[in-house]
């Protein structure tokens, strides 16, 4: 039993080494590991707790009127 959790204890332990002797690293770790667990964790909460609802697309092109188009007059080169 002791040889499974053997290397979870050696993680702790130089864990709690870098969190006293080189506390720079142990926090970019922890803000390292805490990016993609927020990433998946975060969407779902807004939408199921806060009611979040994705906004509209924005429009990608110019709406066109609904009438026949007319020629340019005025504005001729000749």
């Amino acid at each position: 039993m002791a040889s499974i959790v053997a290397p979870f204890r050696r993680s702790y332990r130089s864990l709690q080494w870098l969190a006293h002797e080189r506390p720079v690293i142990f926090f970019s770790l922890l803000i390292g590991i805490s990016g993609p667990v927020l990433a998946f964790s975060v969407p779902p909460i807004r939408r199921n707790y806060f009611g979040y609802v994705q906004p509209e697309l924005i429009p990608t092109t110019y709406p066109l009127p609904q009438r026949p188009r007319r020629p340019v007059k005025g504005y001729d080169d000749e």
